[in-house]
């Protein structure tokens, strides 16, 4: 239903929301076609029903449905829905009107060659690892030597492992480190063609870094937060180049996982739009491209979900136990809810999704008590060794 919403608001193309749900959560289905595989007509009659009986807006069946239904678009059975198939109950999807176009197709792409990325976390050190591998010239910017040290003890270690897997070449790794040059001094970045920012999810911090960086880098360098919550136009207005601010949110591993959610500002420029898509693609990833607000498009999904089974819970409607095998096995989810809470973190699942409540006020989306009184207990999950379960 929320997909469906966010399909009505032209807020992403059908294709990125399924695309953001399948290689960003490993959904075996992207919800807009699994929404004309279980039949349009049949979706509004379930949320209907638990809207009638829950009279939680969340269910209340998008608008959006009901008028697809009403024109004979139910989806796979029908021949078309959000997609087009080759005849009414094939799974072959076909070309039609609603094709998304490539964001800013017409637009030029700016040249990158040289990045660099400023932090050395988990996230950061994959970020790193993913651009020299495409042989990009990586300059990395860490807090201290020890910093600088561990992160490409990090990668060596990374790029090793890979190759006793025979999943590169011993020549694949040496190259991968030669591109990789660590500082601790944030001006060695000026000469770079991106910098990707990778440092705490902290308002205060990112916004004086992008001070910073907007008076060392030249005009024309793009530079881009893999921030997944806070507002990328914050960070954009305290530059003198909004235009050239975008999101390029990363999934943890970097390393491994295969989306990145490009998110332009309403003052992202189109080419800088186009660079990013040229440069994830480059790298061996696939993009996908929103806007900018809360949740951007994995988490907007995703976490309204986990809160759900959270209330569900909660209610005594369902053991964790029960939810998480209902999800697994009946949908195909790699993870049940409580299993990916406890592996996220909880306080890190209750900070977004406050943020997604700030964002939208929906009365839906307030966070569910249980979740809040289990952080305010220290159980923030397998990091602390109890959360939804408790660990050894």
């Amino acid at each position: 239903n929320h997909a469906a919403s966010m399909f009505e608001q032209k807020y992403a193309s059908r294709e990125d929301i399924d695309a953001a749900m399948r290689l960003g959560c490993g959904l075996p289905m992207g919800p807009l076609a699994l929404l004309d595989l279980i039949g349009l007509d049949t979706s509004y009659q379930i949320l209907d029903t638990m809207y009638r009986q829950g009279r939680d807006r969340l269910h209340a069946p998008n608008p959006i449905l009901k008028h697809m239904v009403t024109a004979g678009l139910k989806g796979r059975k029908s021949g078309r829905g959000f997609y087009s198939y080759a005849e009414p109950g094939s799974p072959e999807i076909v070309a039609d009107d609603h094709v998304a176009a490539q964001d800013a197709s017409d637009a030029s792409v700016r040249e990158v060659n040289t990045v660099g990325v400023v932090g050395s976390g988990t996230m950061a050190t994959g970020i790193i690892e993913v651009f020299a591998k495409a042989g990009f010239s990586v300059t990395f910017v860490a807090r201290s030597e020890d910093k600088v040290a561990k992160v490409i003890a990090s990668i060596r270690r990374s790029l090793e492992k890979a190759l006793q897997r025979g999943k590169i070449e011993q020549d694949a790794v040496d190259a991968a480190m030669g591109c990789i040059t660590g500082t601790t001094v944030l001006d060695d970045l000026a000469d770079v063609d991106l910098v990707v920012e990778a440092i705490a999810e902290e308002l205060d911090i990112k916004t004086a870094l992008f001070e910073n960086l907007d008076e060392i880098c030249r005009p024309g360098v793009i530079l881009a937060t893999t921030t997944s919550s806070l507002p990328v136009v914050d960070l954009a207005s305290v530059t003198s180049r909004p235009g050239d601010v975008v999101g390029l949110h990363f999934f943890n591993p970097a390393s491994v996982m295969k989306l990145v959610e490009i998110v332009d500002t309403v003052a992202t420029s189109s080419d800088v739009v186009a660079t990013a898509r040229s440069v994830v693609s480059r790298i061996g990833k696939v993009s996908v491209h929103c806007g900018d607000r809360a949740g951007f498009i994995v988490n907007a999904l995703l976490f309204p979900y986990l809160n759900d089974a959270i209330k569900m819970a909660e209610g005594n409607y369902a053991t964790t136990d029960d939810i998480d095998t209902a999800m697994k096995v009946g949908c195909g989810y790699p993870m049940g809810p409580f299993e990916l809470l406890d592996v996220v973190g909880l306080d890190v699942s209750l900070a977004i999704q406050h943020t997604l409540y700030r964002e939208f006020r929906e009365p839906g989306f307030a966070p569910a008590p249980w979740l809040e009184h289990l952080v305010t207990a220290g159980y923030t999950g397998r990091k602390a060794g109890r959360g939804f379960r408790s660990y050894a």
